[in-house]
Parts: structure tokens; sequence; C-alpha cells
């Protein structure tokens, strides 16, 4: 495996974004080629048999544009067809539940840990059973948060209404846990509102930072780190290290639909919007192929 080929990131929409900017800050030196399958976003209410056509249509897509590796950035996919996904492609792939799951019980003094997530991912119950994994005393306590992806996109983060909102959902966890796990790629959009409603004393594990970490010892323990590039490359790199600049030339982004909607709330989400964006479309079950 060539260690210079990009790192390949794929989401049902735009949540997968902050996955893709806490990995871009973790390893500024690589390259980066993110999908998100705005067409058929939300994941959530498909059927499995859908969730894993999806999946593995996404991860052959990004496998055939030379990626080293595959981030599985979406929670419905990582608790529903991560297995079917490795099965699928050649390359290591790595989901967010485990990660943040792992992050969770380490971070937890007292094993009371909480998961908000959306309605899908609480009930395949993928981060208590992951969390019972490593922590099998823990108390797991679980909230559906399905309106917090409505706000992050419409770029209400910091308002009444979703101060409002997150006091109802996160009533019932007040007092119970001392970790939280943000268990829905949006979510940390939203990281100072929870904070200020679930209390200063509860750790929030982001599996966004926890995946990037889990990305990083997978890369050393490979030896599939970034170790050499041309002159031109290797410059932009640098700079991109220095000024942790996002969405910059060296890193693609596709979508399969809206591609200006996305570019908006990659704004919102990342500070800029991407600089190589490009509409992809679905031909027939098994591949994506680019439009001219």
């Amino acid at each position: 495996m060539n260690s210079n080929l990009p790192i390949g990131i794929f989401d049902s929409g735009v949540g997968g974004l902050t996955v893709y900017r806490a990995l871009h800050e973790q390893l500024p030196d690589e390259k980066f080629i993110y999908l998100g399958d705005t067409a058929r976003v939300p994941y959530g209410t498909k059927s499995l048999a859908t969730v894993e056509r999806y999946a593995v249509e996404n991860a052959r897509f990004l496998a055939a544009h030379g990626v080293k590796l595959l981030v599985v950035a979406c929670n419905t996919m990582s608790a529903l067809a991560l297995p079917t996904i490795r099965t699928s492609v050649a390359v290591p792939v790595v989901g967010v539940i485990e990660p943040g799951a792992q992050a969770a019980a380490r971070a937890s003094k007292e094993q009371h840990l909480g998961v908000i997530a959306t309605e899908a991912t609480v009930q395949s119950g993928a981060y208590r059973r992951a969390i019972k994994e490593v922590a099998p005393q823990a108390e797991v306590l679980e909230r559906a948060c399905p309106l917090f992806v409505a706000l992050t996109e419409e770029g209400w983060a910091e308002t009444d209404v979703a101060r409002t909102v997150a006091t109802e959902y996160l009533k019932d966890l007040r007092g119970r846990v001392d970790t939280l796990v943000l268990g829905c790629t949006h979510y940390p959009i939203l990281r100072r509102v929870i904070q200020e409603t679930i209390g200063a004393d509860v750790r929030l594990i982001d599996s966004g930072a926890a995946t990037a970490c889990a990305v990083e010892e997978l890369l050393e323990r490979e030896n599939l780190r970034r170790r050499s590039f041309d002159t031109h490359t290797g410059q932009l790199l640098k700079e991109r290290a220095r000024a942790r600049r996002l969405c910059d030339d060296l890193d693609h982004f596709y979508v399969t639909d809206a591609a200006e909607r996305f570019a908006r709330v990659a704004e919102r989400f990342l500070g800029s919007a991407p600089s190589r964006l490009e509409a992809v479309e679905v031909w027939g079950q098994d591949e994506l192929q680019s439009t001219s």
C-alpha cells in the first residue's frame, strides 16, 4: 500500500464533515477524499439491506479513487453496515462508534455514561454494546436527539431555540452521567450548548475526534503515514499544518446531490467552503461514476 495515497471519508450527508475536520487537525500531513451521499440522506429511516447497499457503493467509489484507508463517518452505517463494508473493499476500514465508545469508557470515572444520537443509532444499541465490551460494569443511558441535526444544518447552533431543545432532550440525563458521548457527527457543532445544558462537570466525548486518534494509531501500526511527496505538495502540506486550513486544494469533496447546499453547510461547519467540490451520480447498484 502506497502511504502517500489519500484517506477516504464517507457519510450519508454533511455530518461527516466534523470527522473530516478532526482528521485534518490530527493528521495535517495527510490528503483526504470526502463523499457525502446527499441524494439518499437520511439513512436512519432505511432498511438494513438498503443501508448496506448504499454503504458498499460509497466505499467502492472511494476505493476506486485510490485511497489507503476508509473512514465511515456516519453512525448509522457504522452501527449497521461496518462488517459488510469491510468485506467489500481491500483497504482498512474504521467506523466512528468503537473509537467513541472506548474513549468514553476510559474517560468516565464513575462509569455512568450517556449517549446522545439519532433514533436509528440509539435503536441499534451499537454504542451500548461497544461500551459494555470494554467496561461491562458501566451504566449506559441513551437518548435520541433528532432535532439537533436540523438545528446544526440551519445554522441555529447558538440560538435560544437550540438551548430550549437541548434542555428538553437532556433533562433526564442531568445529574445521572459523568461522561456523554456525542454519538452523531452533527452534534459537535452544538458542543457549547450541550455542555451548558448537561453541566460543566460532565465530560463530552466527540466520536469524530476519537476516530481521528484511532486512525492515527492504525496508520502508524500499518506504516501508512504519509512519508514523502513532491516539492509542490510538500510545501502545501507544510503551509496547511501551520495554518490549519480546511477545505484546501489538496482535498477533494464529492456529493451525490445538492452541491450548493452542501457547500453552504460546509462553510458553517468548517469556516470555509470546499474549493474542490464535484457532483457524482449513482449508476446501478455497485458503482458511482463522476459526472462530466
